[in-house]
């Protein structure tokens, strides 16, 4: 009658605990892609041609393609917008420089590299997933999705380009600056100083 009630309430349930183990696996690799971007996109693209190749060989699932698209398109936004739009928001902190006398501030994203990726990827895998089950796959004309996608991605781009151009930021950083010394530079003998 002892271990009746006793020990079960210290002894937790294995199935919660193999989720528990089995996230903290998954995020401990998931921690160890951050730096590999290359890599990272790669694996994407063949996350997503696969897709693709389901798509076409399926002849259906136009809807669920047009549904990520959108998706697709709105974590795009979110990539290249700043995180304090400018438009909307007057705060104390920092905000993106207007004039060339103004303090150099760092572009941050309203969406980081690494969620955009990894938000892109989840969907893809989602909607590769949905492809296997019928009622998913609605019977659309899917030229006209496409149509409606594609002005829908000029318009919306178009849009954000005019608001880059006249809040004078670029979304996009080529590689870490590094600092190179000071330049010798001759004097007027034709002799260096350093």
């Amino acid at each position: 009658m002892e271990g009746i009630g006793g020990d079960s309430a210290s002894v937790a349930s294995p199935l919660p605990q193999w989720g528990h183990d089995a996230w903290r696996i998954y995020q401990y690799y998931l921690d160890k892609t951050t730096p590999h971007t290359a890599y990272r996109w790669i694996g994407t693209l063949v996350v997503a041609a696969i897709y693709c190749l389901r798509v076409y060989y399926v002849q259906g699932f136009y809807i669920v393609s047009y549904g990520l698209g959108i998706y697709l398109l709105n974590l795009l936004i979110g990539f290249l917008s700043p995180l304090v739009d400018p438009e909307l928001e007057v705060t104390d902190g920092p905000l993106l420089p207007t004039k060339g006398s103004d303090e150099f501030k760092p572009f941050i994203r309203r969406l980081p590299e690494f969620k955009f990726w990894y938000s892109m990827t989840k969907a893809f895998c989602i909607a590769f997933v949905m492809t296997f089950f019928s009622v998913f796959d609605v019977p659309v004309f899917w030229p006209i999705l496409l149509c409606y996608w594609i002005v829908l991605f000029v318009l919306t781009m178009r849009r954000q380009i005019a608001h880059m151009i006249k809040y004078k930021y670029i979304p996009f950083s080529f590689g870490k600056q590094k600092y190179t010394g000071k330049k010798a530079s001759p004097s007027s003998d034709g002799s260096r100083v350093d």
